[in-house]
């Protein structure tokens, strides 16, 4: 993609709200890291951290060794990697912004400056779909304040919002050091540690709405027959689906670890599994030893009692195009939202 493809990018604004307008839902993404906490972290620490740049120059090579990831222009520490997260969303932001027509914008939870912005009328003021993204590891604290989850669920009593959690992996929960290296080579990510715990703001977030989920293991995605990161088809549940969300969408995107989103409720009418992902088998894992052969990937909580807006689970890395995307997937995102 060339510069002239990009819109101007800004830092360190105020955002200008963005008016209603019927039919043109207003997006806003919500990363919960503190973004100086993220990459301050110790870098001799192997565990619950990100890769600085550096470690994802060396474990992909030779894909960023290109000019515009060079040390003159690019940050090659932690910060360097929360960076590749922010440039992600770019293909996402241009897609449901030109399928809405209203600009999508990217808040941090503490950003590069140690601003901090709570999830509050500011952000959900002029917001449809609020999408939270649990990058930040469990080791920097953060949590919803009780005033956040409360600002939430009254927003949800909306007509016509959306609440998108998205708990990322959670990678080596186990204190039994075998297993953490089960994990690890069943996943088979150089750049993931043996220990990489995410999500406690979303987790946090998840209880005090009542939400029946918990992000578990970080799991690989079986695979096309012959190809190396061609994911397989999505196991759906069309007659749950009544809204259309995976209406064209056989597959999401390959991402090598990936939650599993583990129901804890037995109520089947307040949630509603609407995609499984079939597991790669050939290597083993604590969950395909206890039989299971698929993971669940997608879910929606329909409007209940006084709550008149959805929620939904999938995970971060399925609005990103750091693990590649395709016309399945951008059907995804315009589902998403237009229906």
């Amino acid at each position: 993609m060339s510069s002239s493809d990009w819109s101007p990018r800004t830092y360190n604004q105020i955002n200008v709200a963005r008016p209603y307008k019927a039919g043109q839902r207003r997006f806003s993404v919500y990363w919960t890291w503190s973004y100086p906490w993220e990459s301050n972290r110790d870098v001799t620490e192997l565990d619950n951290r990100f890769s600085t740049m550096t470690e994802v120059r060396r474990v992909a090579w030779p894909s960023y060794e290109t000019p515009q990831y060079s040390e003159q222009l690019f940050l090659q520490g932690i910060a360097g990697t929360l960076e590749l997260f922010h440039l992600s969303i770019v293909r996402f932001q241009q897609v449901v912004g030109a399928a809405t027509n209203q600009p999508v914008i990217d808040y941090q939870r503490i950003d590069q400056a140690g601003q901090k912005l709570p999830i509050d009328e500011r952000i959900l003021a002029d917001t449809d779909t609020l999408m939270v993204f649990g990058l930040d590891h469990l080791v920097t604290e953060q949590e919803a304040a009780p005033e956040e989850i409360e600002a939430i669920r009254k927003w949800l009593e909306r007509e016509g919002t959306t609440l998108v959690l998205s708990p990322h992996h959670d990678v080596g929960a186990s204190s039994d050091m075998q297993q953490r290296q089960m994990e690890y080579r069943h996943h088979r990510d150089a750049l993931v540690p043996r220990q990489q715990r995410f999500g406690r703001y979303t987790r946090s977030l998840m209880k005090g709405l009542d939400v029946p989920v918990e992000n578990r293991w970080g799991l690989r995605p079986a695979t096309v027959e012959g190809t190396r990161n061609q994911i397989a088809p999505l196991t759906t549940f069309s007659d749950l689906d009544t809204r259309g969300f995976l209406e064209g969408v056989p597959t999401f995107n390959f991402h090598p670890h990936l939650p599993h989103y583990a129901v804890t409720t037995s109520d089947a009418q307040s949630i509603r599994l609407l995609a499984k992902q079939p597991v790669d088998l050939s290597r083993p894992h604590p969950f395909t030893e206890a039989g299971e052969r698929e993971f669940n990937m997608f879910l929606w909580m329909p409007p209940s009692g006084s709550r008149a807006g959805d929620i939904l689970l999938a995970d971060s890395t399925i609005f990103t195009t750091l693990f590649g995307g395709d016309e399945s997937l951008e059907r995804f995102w315009k589902n998403i939202a237009t229906k």
